[in-house]
């Protein structure tokens, strides 16, 4: 049985019968026999499915992001904000796809010679919880509309956001079959990827899922797109515009209240504008309004399971057991629920969890620096490296900087976030393969090489 939780009460919602061996079969048949006819329809007729996305996402946007915000706790106007988030995405690629998926003519010794971009197949995406219906389609959109077949195994919490989002390609005209969502344990997964059906895997998850994930994709030689856990940076330097480094730092770690794998965690400050950023930081966390996250005015809602509430708890024990200074927060909010406080801790360094480890929940780190270069030493000293951001009014510097960061993205006087337009990954314990831009449609795809007759020699 699959539960839906209400995070706001910790009340349970509406039950799930978890689908048999033989619905699950069912539902890899299906998705096979549509793939294969949908691979031979023509780009510019696929992307009019996309289109009807965007149309019906935004039509029944309200409910959505109600659905969104019931299961996962995320406030009302961020729900609102994703769903949208997903009809541009959807126009975006309706809009590029073509242009994306266009043979190559590459120049060799033939008469006619270069790449063209086939569909792998039926992709199994393996979804996580905290941004239920973007994490979906952002895979889903650039895979359908290059050919491939796509099945769904969601977060077990947001059980209602899995069978919605089926529910929204299938009012869009997507060939029945062809994307499908199945209700599983995480145990029956590793079946799923081993199947000879399934042609590639993609999640979005923790680094130790993603460990797992890869093993058995690995072992059955298919080809995979990580996005695991990370520990952004936000590197403030000496010469920055405090106040507005602060503003956006605050949106940056506590949006979604701060469970996301791009939310900045650990700001690394120049010491030399230290006290001043973080009096700034400060005084704009304490503005949010933790509370029920279908009230307009509410900015931070409940953790989405109580047990990352206690993961987070514990690692903000730790932090201070360690040296770490409370300065703000820090406590279990009392009631129903799973309320933490927006907290602010001071004085972090290596060896505290707070820096070491990812704080998936509304935890900011301050580290305090006393050059450039230790800005960046400490940026890079983690074992992840998804996203980074670097504020400094020497925007030329900045460009020599960010290349030394060890991220998949660089942000500068900005906050890092996904944009449909550029490719969006991780290196070291972030995973790898990329989602969006012109390389994301372009990874679950079989990049073939065409070549035709040797040239026609010179006659002179």
């Amino acid at each position: 049985m699959i539960s839906t939780i209400n995070p706001v009460t910790g009340e349970q919602v509406q039950t799930f019968e978890a689908h048999t061996a033989q619905q699950v079969d069912a539902v890899l048949a299906a998705a096979v026999d549509a793939q294969k006819a949908w691979r031979l329809v023509p780009v510019e007729d696929r992307v009019q499915v996309l289109r009807n996305t965007a149309k019906v996402l935004r039509e029944g946007k309200p409910d959505y992001a109600r659905l969104i915000t019931l299961e996962m706790g995320k406030p009302i106007t961020e729900a609102e904000a994703e769903v949208e988030k997903c009809a541009t995405t959807a126009e975006y690629y309706a809009d590029h796809a073509h242009r994306f998926l266009a043979p190559e003519a590459i120049e060799s010794g033939a008469a006619d010679s270069g790449v063209v971009f086939d569909p792998l197949g039926v992709v199994l995406a393996i979804m996580p919880w905290n941004y239920p219906f973007w994490q979906f389609f952002r895979f889903a959109l650039p895979a359908l509309a290059a050919g491939n077949g796509a099945i769904l195994k969601h977060a077990n919490n947001v059980p209602g956001s899995a069978l919605a989002v089926q529910e929204i390609m299938d009012k869009a005209g997507l060939p029945e079959g062809l994307c499908a969502t199945v209700l599983i344990e995480s145990d029956r997964v590793a079946g799923l990827i081993a199947d000879d059906r399934i042609a590639a895997v993609t999640l979005t998850g923790s680094t130790q899922v993603g460990r797992i994930v890869a093993a058995q994709a690995g072992a059955a030689l298919k080809k995979q797109v990580l996005e695991l856990g990370g520990s952004d940076p936000l590197i403030v330097l000496a010469d920055a515009d405090i106040k507005e480094a602060a503003k956006t730092a605050v949106k940056a770690r506590f949006t979604n209240a701060g469970q996301s794998c791009v939310n900045a965690k650990r700001f690394i400050v120049d010491e030399k504008v230290a006290d001043e950023f973080v009096a700034e930081f400060v005084a704009r966390t304490r503005e949010l309004v933790v509370g029920d996250p279908t009230d307009r005015a509410t900015t931070v809602g409940p953790m989405a399971r109580a047990n990352l509430r206690a993961e987070l708890h514990d690692q903000v024990l730790r932090t201070v057991e360690n040296g770490g200074q409370i300065i703000l927060g820090g406590n279990i909010v009392d009631g129903p629920g799973y309320f933490y406080e927006p907290t602010v801790i001071d004085r972090v360094s290596p060896g505290q969890a707070a820096f070491d480890e990812e704080t998936f929940g509304p935890v900011a780190a301050i580290i305090r620096v006393s050059s450039t270069e230790e800005a960046v030493a400490l940026a890079n000293q983690t074992e992840f490296g998804l996203g980074a951001a670097l504020w400094t009014q020497d925007t030329e510097a900045a460009k020599t900087l960010a290349r030394r960061i060890d991220a998949g993205a660089v942000f500068v006087n900005g906050m890092v976030a996904s944009d449909p337009r550029l490719p969006f990954g991780g290196i070291k314990n972030s995973g790898y393969g990329r989602e969006l831009g012109s390389y994301g449609i372009r990874e679950f795809t079989n990049m073939k090489t065409f070549w035709t007759s040797p040239a026609t020699p010179d006659a002179s």
